[in-house]
């Protein structure tokens, strides 16, 4: 499936077919991370059953900490 994320085209494996399973291939899925798909914010809850579709538009949102 390919999809758009962050402004990139992604081709991504098979195995990937939620939000969640998205995260785990980015390895954020221990992190806060606001999650929008296709200009809709995806909650937290329904990472796990959100089916991914081939040309959505993702935009991933991870916080940073510094000093």
């Amino acid at each position: 499936m390919n999809i758009l994320m962050n402004g990139k085209e992604q081709q991504l494996p098979e195995e990937v077919a939620t939000v969640a399973d998205l995260l785990h291939f980015y390895g954020l899925s221990n992190r806060i991370v606001i999650v929008e798909i296709n200009r809709d914010i995806v909650q937290k809850d329904q990472y796990q059953t959100y089916s991914l579709k081939d040309r959505d538009r993702v935009e991933l949102i991870h916080f940073v900490g510094g000093g």
